[in-house]
């Protein structure tokens, strides 16, 4: 099969966009395996907070696989709460995936809403000091003690550019933007090259940007969150129940700091409904900003819920 035939697809948008499903269906219709590009859906043990595809691990040649309705589902399902991710990391492996799914005469379908993923795994990585353990552990000390507020306010005195570009919620990019200008010993901004900032390589592969109006997301998400919550709140007492500490990177992902406000009586039900619905509103319109940027990218504009339609927009991908 050729290598044109076999060039990778990449499926971006926002959380609770619909990646998941029109991946595989666009996986059944080309012959194709999916690569996760979610920081969240990494982590074991977490399955409704982070929206994971339901699937299982089997063996087989070239594997493990988690599969996911028959269909490869890479790099998720496979990292400890512990642990952190990172996008050195998921270049490494995915980079790692795709000659392997070549080998299998398969299509590399990357989807997900980790925008710094992306962008690395086809742009490449700025030469960046490596991580710091001892100095995250400081700075999420910092966060937990004095707020969100607090170590932004360091980061606009060390790298005022940063700060502009980074919000206060987005505490482990504000995080990592401290860590590189302290151990950099200059401002992370001025490390940055931004290279790629508005396209991607389509001679290299096909990119589509799924993206829904404004209120019909916020309803996606608001609708989501409600039908998940039980769940994920059980699931989360499990991984508390089991030792993980409340700070470690797993549990400082979307919607989890609000989640273990509920659990730990500083919210009630319906506010950390409404605290985790308007983080994941925020977090969405970063990725549409994000993702508008890349002008070569395909736009599957969604205008009304009968828009969506996993097949048919498949279809459309598969026919490009």
């Amino acid at each position: 099969m050729s290598q044109e035939i076999l060039k990778p697809v990449t499926l971006m948008g926002a959380n609770a966009s619909g990646k998941t499903e029109i991946a595989l269906e666009l996986a059944r219709r080309l012959g194709g395996e999916i690569i996760s590009a979610d920081s969240k859906q990494t982590y074991k043990l977490m399955e409704a907070g982070t929206a994971k595809p339901h699937g299982s691990w089997t063996g087989g040649t070239g594997g493990p696989f988690y599969l996911v309705q028959g269909v490869p589902y890479h790099l998720v399902d496979n990292l400890d709460p512990r642990a952190h991710c990172d996008a050195g990391t998921f270049v490494k492996q995915a980079r790692a995936l795709v000659p392997a799914i070549w080998a299998r005469n398969k299509v590399p379908i990357m989807a997900g809403g980790t925008g710094m993923y992306i962008q690395a795994f086809w742009c490449g990585l700025d030469e960046l000091p490596p991580a710091d353990p001892g100095l995250r552990r400081e700075l999420a000390a910092l966060a937990e003690t004095h707020g969100r507020e607090a170590l932004h306010s360091e980061l606009a005195a060390v790298d005022p550019e940063a700060a502009r570009k980074i919000p206060p919620g987005n505490i482990q990019r504000v995080m990592r933007a401290i860590e590189i200008t302290r151990l950099a010993g200059k401002p992370a901004s001025q490390l940055w090259s931004g290279r790629f900032h508005n396209a991607l390589p389509t001679h290299e592969g096909r990119f589509y940007f799924l993206k829904w109006q404004k209120d019909l997301l916020a309803e996606r998400i608001k609708r989501r969150t409600a039908e998940r919550f039980d769940e994920w709140a059980d699931e989360t007492r499990a991984l508390l129940a089991a030792g993980y500490p409340v700070d470690c990177p797993g549990l400082k992902t979307l919607g989890y700091p609000q989640l273990l406000d509920f659990l730990a009586g500083r919210l009630t039900r319906s506010e950390a409904i409404h605290a985790i619905t308007g983080a994941s509103l925020a977090y969405a319109k970063r990725q549409n900003t994000w993702f508008g940027r890349y002008h070569n990218a395909v736009l599957l504009e969604l205008k009304s819920f009968k828009d969506y339609d996993p097949a048919a927009l498949a279809e459309r991908m598969a026919a490009a």
